[in-house]
């Protein structure tokens, strides 16, 4: 599917795995297109009062995506478009990602778990590095190969996340948002309420910057 067909005007997610950039990239987006930013993960701090890697350790993983949910639903709802950077896992409930897809355009940023394990390095306060068995890569690996096909169901266009300059990675982004805002776009198959909307048969994201697999 190609990113097009969303109304101008809509919310900008930013998907993917941890590391790959989404609150750096997403200030950058926001101040290019002119909207506020706003990262799911400190709302969800916010709302709980404690940080995520604490709610994760006294509460659960469980209740943690509880309180994601809440945080994503009030911000879909919002009548101001925003650009959000999404926690990694957003993706992993069927009812997240269809709202994410029905409410914005939604933009994987995706990269090769070697990069993202550069970026990240001991995966100190990441919940699910710090004891994972093996190091960060292969922990980064596992989590990619585990989340590939939500993000890709979630996703709109993605974008290759790789690039040392997040100004490289956020004017992708960028052209994906003009590119899918285009009076007269029309969505290829996956926009809400498309075949691969919501209730609709699925589909792959298409990249905005199209790169050989990488994933390890």
């Amino acid at each position: 599917m190609t990113a097009r067909g969303v109304a101008p005007g809509s919310h900008l997610f930013l998907v993917g795995m941890m590391g790959a950039g989404k609150t750096t990239v997403g200030r950058l987006c926001a101040a290019e297109l002119g909207r506020p930013f706003v990262d799911l993960d400190a709302r969800v701090e916010a709302r709980a009062g404690r940080p995520v890697a604490e709610i994760f350790a006294h509460d659960g993983e469980a209740a943690f995506r509880r309180l994601e949910g809440e945080a994503l639903a009030e911000v879909a709802a919002s009548p101001v478009a925003a650009v959000v950077a999404c926690g990694g896992g957003v993706v992993l409930d069927p009812a997240h990602r269809a709202r994410l897809r029905t409410a914005g355009l939604v933009v994987w940023l995706d990269a090769p778990a070697g990069v993202l394990a550069e970026r990240l390095g001991a995966g100190e306060g990441r919940p699910l590095l710090e004891s994972a068995p093996g190091g960060v890569e292969p922990a980064l690996a596992r989590l990619a190969r585990a989340r590939e096909a939500a993000y890709r169901e979630a996703a709109h266009a993605v974008v290759d996340a790789s690039p040392p300059d997040p100004a490289v990675v956020a004017a992708a982004v960028a052209a994906a948002v003009r590119e899918a805002e285009r009076p007269g776009a029309t969505d290829g198959g996956g926009g809400p309420g498309g075949p691969g909307g919501p209730g609709g048969a699925g589909g792959d994201a298409e990249p905005a910057h199209r790169r050989p697999a990488t994933r390890p």
